[in-house]
């Protein structure tokens, strides 16, 4: 793959001869391994929209407050990431991108999971950790594929019923948010790894009531027994 990587920790942006490399594959602008360096660009440019071919951009930890709609052109992107950033929305163009399959969003600022994201039919990856989202669409049963969803450290007082149709969920992360309750139809993600790998459902850190954390431990069966029982 065409690869390149930029880094500097005085980096503001990008510099304007890299969107001439029409053929490159994979854009990197992120200190790596440098926790606690973020580098200061604020803006994405719209220009990023030459680079038709990029199959992988990471933007991690810069200072980033929005996004171009001209992200949306990148038809063959199939990794982003985007975390420890400054980003509070995403535009809607960001939905037309149908081979993204990973897309890293935590440590932002976002308090709605964007309906953008419902679009991304072929995601199997998708951190949002780490924000301050109250609430998810029921949209997301649109994301049939993925396999994956963190929703670590946000502010979800409930789950829709629509979480309990993506049945190829193997992890799913809520701990640390203000759930009291689950779906009824929980139970039902029989794909999570219960009982064979703990951290693949994690509830820790909310003032669940229906069902109480000792039913949650039993799995899926355990889970819909309460239900079922009520």
């Amino acid at each position: 793959k065409k690869k390149l990587k930029i880094s500097g920790r005085e980096l503001l942006s990008v510099p304007i001869q890299v969107f001439g490399l029409d053929q490159l594959q994979v854009l990197e602008m992120n200190p790596e391994r440098e926790s606690c360096l973020r580098y200061r660009m604020e803006l994405l440019p719209r220009e990023i929209g030459c680079l038709r071919n990029l199959t992988c951009l990471y933007m991690d930890s810069n200072n980033l407050k929005k996004i171009p709609a001209e992200i949306g052109t990148l038809s063959h992107l199939e990794r982003l990431t985007l975390s420890n950033n400054s980003l509070s929305s995403l535009p809607a163009e960001m939905g037309a991108l149908q081979r993204l399959h990973s897309l890293h969003l935590a440590n932002n600022s976002l308090t709605e999971l964007p309906a953008p994201l419902c679009q991304l039919r072929s995601l199997t990856f998708l951190d949002v950790s780490d924000n301050k989202i109250d609430t998810i669409p029921s949209s997301i049963r649109h994301l049939e594929k993925l396999e994956m969803l963190l929703l670590l450290f946000n502010s979800l007082e409930n789950i829709p019923e629509d979480v309990c149709l993506l049945r190829n969920l193997h992890t799913l992360w809520l701990g640390n948010n203000h759930l009291r309750s689950l779906p009824a139809a929980f139970g039902e993600l029989v794909n999570l790894d219960w009982g064979y790998n703990y951290c693949s459902c994690n509830f820790e850190g909310n003032p669940l009531e229906s069902p109480p954390p000792d039913v949650c431990s039993r799995g899926p069966e355990g889970i819909r027994d309460y239900f079922s029982s009520l």
